[in-house]
């Protein structure tokens, strides 16, 4: 069986921080306040991950979408033959 290690994260929060948090996980059906806590910071986490991700991804993409505008490549010989079937077809 595999063990997981863990580590340990200690915070210090205002009494009303607290209280607050509590609060939300006792209304959002959480087991405690440390379940709440890990449960909303790991899904928001996940989503900063995310949009980063498709920030880079869409940074990429407009730089392969540019370059093939401003660098175009002579077509294959499968594009070739496509191209000329195609003439063919609108031809007959």
């Amino acid at each position: 069986m595999k063990t997981i290690e863990k580590t340990r994260f200690d915070t210090r929060l205002t009494k009303e921080q607290k209280e607050f948090f509590e609060y939300a996980a006792v209304i959002g059906g959480y087991r405690s306040l440390t379940e709440f806590v890990l449960v909303s910071v790991e899904e928001r986490a996940k989503q900063i991950v995310e949009d980063h991700t498709k920030i880079i991804s869409s940074k990429r993409d407009q730089e392969i979408f540019f370059q093939a505008f401003s660098e175009p490549q002579k077509p294959n010989e499968a594009l070739e033959t496509a191209a000329a079937r195609y003439n063919d077809l609108i031809k007959s």
